[in-house]
């Protein structure tokens, strides 16, 4: 899949396989299709879901966070779905992003379910 410009981003659009790369480089991160969606876990933990065509990515993000960050750019973030609320989760509109904002929430969302160590280890080796 190739990416197209987009206005809102100024560069290449961001796609799934986007989600993929910067997924499959994080330790422990492992992709599963559940229910015809593409999931990212590491172990039982999702932390990435990608919509059944790919325009959406739902990822691990504070739940006392998450209204500021869809308040201060409703464009491009939205709350969970009704199901998901009880979670720390949030969607984003992939034709909103650039590649690095992408990396910058599939990391960060990564980070909520590893031990420290793998992070520190991880940041170390891979600075942003």
């Amino acid at each position: 899949m190739t990416g197209e410009q987009t206005a809102e981003n100024g560069g290449k659009m961001v796609t799934g396989d986007d989600v993929r790369r910067i997924a499959s480089e994080l330790p422990r991160a492992y992709e599963a299709l559940v229910r015809d969606r593409a999931k990212f876990r590491v172990g039982r933990i999702v932390f990435l879901s990608l919509s059944p065509d790919e325009t959406v990515l739902g990822f691990g993000y504070p739940k006392e966070e998450r209204e500021a960050l869809v308040a201060g750019e409703p464009d491009k973030f939205m709350m969970p779905i009704a199901s998901d609320m009880r979670y720390q989760w949030v969607r984003v509109r992939l034709s909103a992003i650039d590649y690095e904002e992408l990396r910058e929430l599939i990391v960060d969302s990564w980070r909520m379910c590893v031990p420290k160590k793998v992070w520190t280890e991880y940041l170390e080796k891979n600075p942003r």
